[in-house]
């Protein structure tokens, strides 16, 4: 915790900091994976079907 005091940050700060940085990174990587995952199969996740569904955007080619 050395560095984040020359930085003028507090422990319970670093920490708060720590936690959003790691939900953030999280969140990029799970999405990046489901993007790739549908560019390269083609294929919509579920969730982008809900999605699709809960704006009433029904696919007209079932």
């Amino acid at each position: 915790m050395i560095m984040w005091n020359e930085l003028g940050i507090s422990g319970g700060t670093a920490i708060v900091i720590l936690i959003a940085l790691y939900f953030v990174i999280k969140w990029a990587v799970k999405n990046g994976i489901k993007e790739a995952y549908s560019a390269i199969t083609g294929k919509k996740t579920d969730e982008d079907v809900r999605n699709e569904k809960e704006l009433g955007f029904e696919l007209e080619d079932k």
